[in-house]
C-alpha cells in the first residue's frame, strides 16, 4: 500500500462510525444480492450456501452493535474486530464450499440427497420428495471466468476480514465516539 492510499484509509478511521455502517452496507448488499439471485435468477441455494449467507449475518449484527456502541470507542472497535472474524469465518466456509464444489472432499451429510425411511411407502416418498427443495452443494450453478459464487465468496470474505481487521486495529480507542 502507498503512503496515498494509507493516509486516505486512515482518514476514513477519523469518523469511527463510518467502518460499522461500511460493514452493515456491505452485509446487506451481499445478502441482498444472494436474495435477489436466488427469487430472481433461479439460483436456489445449497446448505454450505445457506452456512456463508449465516456469516455476514453474523457480521452484520456486529456492524450493528458497532452502530450501536458510538459512546464506547473500545467496545465498538471490538465489535469491528468480531465482524472481521464473522468475514473470516464465512471465507472458511466458502473455502470448504469450493473444495467440494471441485471434488476435492465430500460436503457434510446435509449436502448429499436426503434419506429415507427404509419402511416408508411409496407415497409417503413421494410426499417427502415433493415437499423438498433438495440442491446439492458439489454442483456449480453458476460461474464467471471459471469461479463459482463460492470461489468470488472466499474473495471477498477474506477481503472484508482483512479490511476489518485492518480498521480495528487502527481505530482509535482512547478519543471519544465523534
Amino acid at each position: 500500500m502507498t503512503p496515498a492510499m494509507t493516509r486516505s484509509l486512515s482518514s476514513l478511521l477519523d469518523r469511527p462510525m463510518l467502518v460499522p455502517a461500511l460493514i452493515v452496507a456491505i452485509c446487506l448488499s451481499a445478502l441482498g444480492a444472494a436474495w435477489a439471485s436466488q427469487v430472481w435468477g433461479g439460483l436456489y441455494p445449497c446448505v454450505l450456501c445457506i452456512y456463508q449467507r449465516y456469516a455476514y449475518g453474523a457480521a452484520m449484527a456486529f456492524g450493528l452493535a458497532g452502530l450501536g456502541l458510538g459512546k464506547w470507542p473500545m467496545a465498538r472497535r471490538g465489535a469491528v474486530a468480531l465482524a472481521g472474524l464473522a468475514f473470516l469465518a464465512g471465507a472458511a466456509i466458502a473455502a470448504f464450499h469450493v473444495g467440494v464444489e471441485q471434488q476435492w472432499w465430500r460436503g457434510t451429510s446435509a449436502c448429499h440427497a436426503p434419506v429415507f425411511d427404509p419402511n416408508a411407502s411409496a407415497a409417503e416418498m413421494r410426499e417427502q420428495l415433493l415437499n423438498r427443495r433438495f440442491v446439492p452443494c458439489d454442483q456449480v450453478p453458476w460461474s464467471l471466468f471459471g469461479i463459482s459464487i463460492a470461489g468470488y465468496n472466499v474473495l471477498a470474505s477474506l477481503a472484508f476480514a482483512f479490511a476489518s481487521l485492518w480498521a480495528a486495529r487502527r481505530m482509535n480507542g482512547a478519543k471519544g465516539g465523534r
